[in-house]
């Protein structure tokens, strides 16, 4: 005795389109947590990268007022670097809080069906 009316693929279907603003969600999530995890990277690079020319710029000045004059091109250069990083955080933060009141609008959508005029 089974009841014929069950059908299995209506209910994978439903759960599909009931589900489908939270899997884009968490799929748009895992994009934007690799995107930050890439800028915090290349900001680790430029640290690094700035440790290594003022330790080449040590080695090879002949003179402290040519050592204080490299460093000091150095700390413009990585304040400018860190500048352009910083802008970059603060796109990447507004992209996130637009796309995360996209699908909390998108979910509510879903979870509360409009209401007809009578």
């Amino acid at each position: 005795m089974t009841d014929r009316s069950f059908d299995t693929n209506q209910m994978i279907a439903a759960a599909r389109e009931a589900f489908a603003p939270m899997f884009k969600a968490q799929q748009e999530g895992f994009r934007t947590f690799e995107r930050l995890a890439r800028l915090h990277y290349a900001v680790a690079g430029d640290v690094l990268e700035t440790g290594f020319a003022r330790m080449h710029a040590a080695f090879a000045a002949a003179s402290p007022t040519e050592l204080l004059s490299k460093h000091t091109e150095l700390n413009s250069q990585f304040v400018d670097q860190l500048r352009a990083r910083a802008e970059e955080f603060a796109t990447v933060t507004s992209e996130i809080q637009a796309k995360f009141s996209q699908f909390s609008n998108e979910i509510a959508a879903k979870a509360v069906p409009a209401r007809k005029a009578a």
